[in-house]
């Protein structure tokens, strides 16, 4: 089997053809062809959760996949926009949500909120990179958390970012060597414990980000088999048992961090 290190270096060092050959799949291109053909004709945010194949895509772009049967969750998102400081959307800590609706702002723009290239082909690349992430890991997960981390490390203003998402707080364990067991522990320890051991700045840094993720790569080989590997970090993505939480408990728990 090919090492989690040569995989990711094969992928991220040209990541423009990685991506053109996923574009190229005959399922791949149909997906995007339908996107591009409809998302300009959807007019409201009833359009958009209403039409399923739209819907869905767009939820996949922003890694958001799990949720798509969440309408009512994702509508509330969409309703109140980002605007406001204290909007659902800003109120919850994944961040990928208020991403979602500042791309998808019916809020702002209305009807024409469609017309931007960043709801067309923004949304077509984003697709486009979480296909070829997802693809990636199902030869070897290793390489898809890599991946992930490296797309998101420049989003990354602290720890609390962190721990809010079970793939990134994955790939930082893994770096330091602290077990998955720390992941129940006080939030505010677990931020303590990361801060001590890794500058957050390096995330910024292209060349410290390369060496940390060179390093995320060995010690994820030396410590998972690749059995394990499949089984056990779909889950962190969303795709597993522990993604089974209701609508409600989730609109509970955004309205208990107001």
């Amino acid at each position: 089997m090919i090492s989690t290190i040569v995989s990711y270096r094969l992928a991220s060092n040209d990541i423009d053809k990685s991506i053109e050959r996923v574009s190229s799949q005959a399922t791949v291109s149909r997906e995007v062809e339908y996107y591009l053909e409809n998302i300009g004709n959807v007019k409201t945010v009833d359009d958009l959760v209403d039409d399923y194949k739209l819907f869905s895509f767009a939820m996949k772009a922003f890694g958001l996949e799990d949720m798509t049967y969440g309408k009512a969750f994702m509508k509330k998102v969409l309703e109140e926009g980002v605007d406001a400081d204290d909007s659902f959307a800003n109120s919850l800590s994944d961040k990928r949500y208020a991403e979602f609706a500042k791309t998808f702002n019916f809020v702002a723009f209305g009807e024409a909120t469609t017309s931007f290239t960043k709801t067309q082909q923004g949304v077509v690349d984003k697709y486009l990179r979480q296909t070829l992430e997802e693809q990636a890991g199902d030869e070897n997960e290793g390489v898809r958390l890599a991946l992930y981390f490296e797309r998101k490390a420049e989003t990354i203003d602290d720890f609390y970012q962190v721990l809010a998402d079970p793939a990134l707080s994955k790939v930082v364990r893994t770096i330091l060597g602290l077990p998955d067991s720390i992941a129940y522990a006080d939030i505010d320890k677990q931020v303590e414990m990361f801060a001590d051991r890794l500058d957050i700045e390096t995330l910024g840094d292209p060349d410290k980000l390369e060496k940390l993720l060179d390093r995320f790569a060995a010690m994820w080989d030396a410590t998972n088999s690749q059995e394990q590997a499949l089984s056990g970090v779909a889950s962190l993505f969303g795709n597993g048992p522990q993604s089974g939480i209701s609508e409600d408990l989730l609109l509970q728990i955004a309205q208990m961090k107001r």
